[in-house]
């Protein structure tokens, strides 16, 4: 103190010295923060935590693969390209009719392969925007609940196809003949939706699932998911995901 006193300068030093010190350990101290003050970040609620199925989302999904659907009849089929031409609503409304028999005039795979793999699809396209999409196959009531109400989405949405305003009724004047119409549509589509839904979730997680911890190619493991689930595959595209998608597993998983 008394070197401090005779001689300014080394006072100012001390003083400078302390300073830092103290500015140093203040800002030592702000970086390690304190354990009480760290922000905590928000959960992410996941896929399965929705509580109600989002119905215009499925509408909107829904609504593309009809549009698929229905550019592809107007690119292969030229009956239903002759039958764009002519006045819509009066041609429409003669379409739309009881069936008088179980058949119409489609190959059988059309009916009994086809129909149910569309359906299907629109099946998954209301699982998709609801709490159980996610529920693995097995016997608990609230997958089997679940299947159940895609099936009513998917005979409903078979419903529109046949006989709706965007329909092949008012798309390809279908049903104007009496024998181009029949029941097997409107029972098909929707209890074979049913049996495909479950028979595609039980292929994907007792075969595709196993088969993946042993194949590492991509493109194999692709093609797999594709061939065995041709209705899951048709409602990823539709909605704009890969064919192959699935919303937990994705193709590099193991």
């Amino acid at each position: 103190m008394l070197a401090c006193a005779l001689d300014p300068r080394a006072a100012g030093a001390q003083f400078l010295s302390a300073r830092a010190s103290t500015l140093s350990d203040t800002v030592l101290l702000a970086a390690a923060g304190s354990p009480q003050q760290a922000p905590i970040a928000a959960p992410v609620a996941p896929a399965s935590a929705r509580q109600h199925t989002d119905v215009f989302g499925a509408f909107g999904d829904s609504f593309k693969l009809l549009a698929i659907e229905h550019a592809l009849r107007i690119s292969f089929q030229e009956k239903t390209r002759k039958e764009l031409t002519g006045p819509f609503w009066i041609d429409y409304v003669r379409s739309v009719r009881v069936p008088g028999q179980w058949e119409d005039t489609d190959a059988w795979y059309v009916n009994y392969v086809g129909h149910p793999i569309h359906g299907a699809a629109a099946g998954y396209n209301w699982l998709d925007h609801g709490p159980d999409g996610d529920v693995p196959f097995g016997r608990s009531p609230r997958y089997w609940a679940a299947k159940g109400r895609a099936t009513a989405w998917a005979a409903a949405y078979s419903l529109q196809f046949e006989i709706g305003p965007l329909s092949e009724a008012s798309i390809g004047n279908v049903g104007m003949r009496p024998e181009t119409t029949g029941w097997v549509d409107h029972v098909v589509t929707p209890a074979g939706a049913f049996g495909l839904m479950v028979a595609e979730d039980a292929i994907d997680r007792y075969f595709v699932e196993w088969a993946e911890t042993r194949v590492r190619n991509s493109v194999l493991r692709a093609s797999m998911r594709i061939a065995l689930n041709p209705a899951r595959a048709l409602s990823n595209g539709a909605t704009g995901r890969p064919p192959w998608h699935r919303d937990a597993r994705p193709l590099g998983w193991r």
